[in-house]
């Protein structure tokens, strides 16, 4: 005999819309305490919640907030993620500029990019809003959702904060990286040039989530000469002014920073949150891969900023990577045998995020 939490659970589907917004809403603390309840009948609770997405607002709202609960689950994030028809769905939803539940979409298609299989959404398309100003490519209109997003001027009831995690998670893959490195024929525009303006950003989601994408893309080693090119991406400046406190430095250390590190503000701080710090200098060793990206670190001069890093941030992680970046930058050039080898060594360390 069924219990009465999977009686609830039940009428998920069930024809009357007040019984389907009395049960979405009482089961979404469960979502999280008693995952196991939605996995009755084959998933069929689950089935259920993908189709409410397309109900009333408040209906919707509370079944997507379940399935983001519940694709902490792999078998559960693999049955919504490779539903084809469903992605659809929610893309499209996610793109309307007075969409209600955009954020819970942006979270829910968070959760689903850490499914291997959804980097296929490089390819895909769908017509924009013409009031997103975008292309039919969907990475694009996610960046530009992403973009507006910022300051409200697309949709008042979100912020598409999220989406930075779900760049972060792609961007593992090579083709999505590919995309991110190439030059848009609708705007011009290099993609990660749009995302590496919110390092600074006062979101911690978009800043850890962009700091993981520039991350990520940096693994892609042929590309670092645009990534340090001032005509290009230019990403130094992005990457040090979030590492970089109100530290004084002397004069003749601050002349050779990067023009954007010097007289910086007195109230000027170092990103709070460590992981995102980590990330960054992780990132800068990435770009010593080649001897021309240790060359203008070291005639941009990054050591005492990362000096400074290290001794101020109480967190093991970002001293061992500022550690591992000080050793690169403090090599002897003149030793190519051992430098292959340290190179590969950093590559074995330094992983994707």
């Amino acid at each position: 005999m069924p219990t009465e939490l999977e009686e609830l659970v039940g009428f998920i589907g069930h024809p009357n819309p007040q019984i389907r917004k009395l049960a979405t809403e009482n089961l979404v603390p469960y979502s999280t305490s008693q995952p196991s309840i939605f996995k009755s009948e084959e998933l069929l609770p689950v089935k259920h919640l993908k189709f409410l997405i397309n109900d009333h607002p408040t209906i919707a709202e509370h079944a997507l907030t379940i399935l983001v609960n519940l694709t902490a689950d792999s078998k559960i994030l693999e049955y919504v993620a490779t539903d084809d028809r469903f992605l659809g769905t929610l893309l499209s939803y996610l793109v309307v500029p007075a969409e209600p539940n955009a954020n819970v979409l942006a979270m829910l298609l968070a959760n689903m990019a850490k499914w291997d299989g959804l980097k296929s959404i490089a390819a895909r398309k769908q017509d924009p809003p013409k009031e997103l100003q975008s292309n039919e490519l969907v990475l694009n209109q996610l960046l530009d959702l992403f973009v507006k997003g910022a300051d409200g001027t697309y949709n008042e009831h979100a912020n598409f904060d999220y989406l930075a995690y779900v760049f972060a998670d792609l961007s593992k893959h090579a083709e999505i990286r590919q995309f991110f490195l190439t030059k848009q024929d609708y705007d011009g525009d290099v993609p990660l040039n749009k995302l590496r303006v919110f390092t600074e950003h006062k979101s911690d989601i978009r800043r850890k989530g962009v700091a993981s994408t520039i991350k990520n893309v940096a693994f892609d080693v042929p590309a670092h000469p645009a990534f340090l090119d001032e005509g290009q991406v230019n990403i130094l400046p992005y990457i040090l002014l979030p590492i970089t406190g109100n530290e004084e430095y002397d004069v003749e250390e601050t002349m050779e920073m990067l023009p954007e590190l010097q007289l910086l503000p007195p109230d000027k701080q170092r990103d709070p949150d460590p992981s995102i710090v980590q990330t960054h200098v992780e990132t800068l060793t990435l770009l010593t891969t080649t001897r021309v990206g240790r060359d203008l670190m070291r005639r941009v001069n990054v050591y005492p900023i990362i000096r400074e890093t290290h001794l101020r941030v109480d967190d093991e992680g970002v001293r061992e990577a500022c550690e591992r970046l000080v050793q690169v930058l403090m090599r002897d050039e003149a030793e190519p045998e051992a430098e292959a080898a340290a190179e590969s060594d950093e590559d074995d360390r330094i992983v994707e995020v």
